[in-house]
């Protein structure tokens, strides 16, 4: 797979969620996982109900219309507001609706300009959702690596306080540096067909490049020394030492590795 040409896709929505590849080990998968979102009950096993698509919801019928008030007039009646400017359709001025804009109002150079959607629709996957919370924020928290337009690796990162797991893991080491935080790498990992062909450390130098023009000063991760690659998420020590990570908590089961950022 090496020898084909690599792209690097970003997490943005439901089609680059559909592009995530399988996990080497068919009982645990990316899509379901939210080990690192929640502390308390996250999982890593696969779960269907939250790749499949939902079942459509029933409509809920509409409620009969309301009887007109008779002690209101009909607001087609009132008097227009002589002051206010003239909306759409030479209809009265609302100024709380985004689209009733009068034609001689300009936007405010100063204000911020209208933020960019970045919302997905509630029958999303659960993981989508949980990866989109905060894109308008830091940025995307996750990326594919493509090798001829087929997924070999998944990276998902992104600001400590997007990861509670994460968070309670590092509450264990009080001599790690409290400011600034750094950003954190809570999954890579290779599907079994891409393994030792140098993609997952491609990936993570991609990732941490990224991180380090968000502003980030430093990225850690926390592997499980002694687990199966298959069954971790956040791969081995010896892994992260040959991207450039070093131990910053030394720990015979959860040791805290640490990358500087340029």
């Amino acid at each position: 797979m090496t020898s084909g040409s690599i792209t690097i896709v970003d997490v943005t929505d439901l089609a680059t969620f559909s592009l995530i590849p399988p996990c080497a080990d068919p009982g645990f998968d990316h899509r379901s996982c939210d080990y690192w979102e929640d502390a308390d009950r996250g999982s890593k096993a696969i779960r269907l109900e939250w790749i499949e698509p939902r079942t459509p919801v029933d409509v809920v019928p509409a409620r009969p219309p309301v009887k007109d008030n008779p002690f209101l007039a009909d607001l087609a009646e009132r008097a227009a507001n002589p002051f206010a400017p003239p909306g759409r359709d030479g209809g009265a001025f609302n100024p709380f609706a985004i689209d009733d804009q009068p034609s001689g109002i300009t936007e405010n150079p100063f204000a911020p300009g209208a933020p960019t959607s970045t919302s997905v629709d509630d029958g999303a996957p659960p993981k989508l959702r949980l990866l989109m919370r905060g894109l308008r924020v830091a940025g995307s928290h996750a990326k594919v690596l493509r090798v001829d337009d087929v997924s070999a690796a998944y990276c998902q990162f992104g600001p400590l306080t997007a990861y509670p797991r994460a968070q309670r893991t590092r509450d264990l080491y009080p001599a790690l540096p409290d400011s600034p935080l750094p950003a954190v790498i809570t999954c890579i990992a290779t599907t079994r067909e891409a393994r030792h062909a140098g993609l997952a450390r491609r990936l993570v130098d991609a990732v941490c490049a990224d991180l380090s023009t968000r502003g980030f000063a430093a990225v850690e991760t926390y592997p499980e020394v002694g687990a199966s690659p298959d069954a971790t998420s956040a791969a081995t020590p010896g892994f992260w030492e040959s991207v450039g990570f070093v131990v910053a908590a030394p720990d015979d089961r959860f040791p805290v590795m640490r990358r500087e950022l340029a």
